[in-house]
């Protein structure tokens, strides 16, 4: 018996290095410090039926303009990489050559928010390759060079991007440059639903939005993409458009056109805690939507 006393103590030290701190202090690093405009408004303290992770949430059926779902809608936040949404509307509609080659310079480098890219400075691909990795995995360089090579430069596409905006009767939102990376870049759930909506008919768009994967050459390298919404190889969705986002400012944000229980549907979901709880949200909703809103067969 009074050789077992000491073996005890020795266990729990055991137990409690296991435990030690710097697992969570490695998790914390990728916490961001800094608290996004809705958290810092409040807004993620807005309650609704479905107990949403997002601060603003906003489903609209496409043919029949019927609200399904409205939470924040007005809110005027950060938008993020949804901003590419715009840049590849307007490059789309400009009807410039996707084959014309454009090399990525220092100019298109990241001096915001200092994130990194595959792309290096001097790397060459065409404007349609770009337009590929900018709308499927989110690549701010491509954004930002499809923007710079515009016909007039950088300022006029910036200038085009709020014109059409404007014309779309988005009222709240404003662009101050090509890739989400600036939280000058602001729009509401309303005006989004209404750019989605507009994009989803332009078949480039819905196309490289949907991709799943993509390759590019470059030099002697074939750099491999892959889309940055794992709801696009999920069989349980029928998605016609999308595209996500994050920066701290805005939180992580995620837009889709999807046909749900037999109904075309435009979703946004602003601000939200994270990757996986956008996801979340836009299941709930698709459950929500199965069961309370499916479309009813005509007799």
């Amino acid at each position: 018996m009074q050789a077992a006393t000491p073996q005890k103590p020795t266990v729990q030290k055991s137990k409690k290095l296991v435990a030690k701190a710097p697992i969570r202090s490695k998790v914390g690093k990728v916490i961001p410090t800094k608290p996004s405009f809705g958290h810092i408004a409040g807004l993620q303290a807005t309650a609704d039926d479905l107990d949403l992770k997002s601060s603003v949430a906003y489903v609209i059926d496409q043919d029949t303009q019927e609200v399904l779902l409205s939470k924040n809608d007005r809110a005027v936040l950060p938008i993020a990489s949804i901003t590419k949404l715009m840049t590849g509307l307007i490059v789309s509609e400009s009807k410039l050559p996707m084959d014309e080659a454009i090399t990525i310079t220092q100019d298109d480098v990241d001096t915001e928010k200092g994130s990194s890219s595959r792309l290096r400075v001097g790397t060459t691909l065409t404007r349609g390759e770009l337009m590929h990795l900018s709308l499927m995995s989110s690549e701010n360089r491509a954004a930002h060079a499809l923007g710079r090579t515009y016909p007039g430069g950088l300022s006029v596409f910036v200038g085009l991007m709020n014109t059409k905006a404007a014309q779309l009767g988005m009222r709240d939102t404003r662009y101050s440059e090509p890739t989400g990376l600036s939280s000058q870049n602001q729009s509401s759930a309303k005006d989004l639903a209404t750019l989605v909506g507009l994009a989803y008919n332009d078949a480039m768009l819905r196309e490289l939005s949907t991709s799943h994967s993509h390759q590019v050459e470059v030099g002697k390298r074939t750099l491999q993409y892959n889309t940055t919404n794992r709801l696009v190889k999920n069989p349980n969705w029928d998605i016609g458009l999308q595209k996500t986002g994050y920066i701290s400012e805005a939180g992580q944000c995620l837009v889709m056109q999807a046909k749900i229980a037999g109904r075309k549907l435009i979703l946004v979901f602003l601000d939200s805690a994270g990757k996986l709880s956008r996801i979340g949200d836009a299941e709930r909703v698709r459950r929500w939507v199965e069961v309370n809103h499916a479309q009813r067969p005509q007799t």
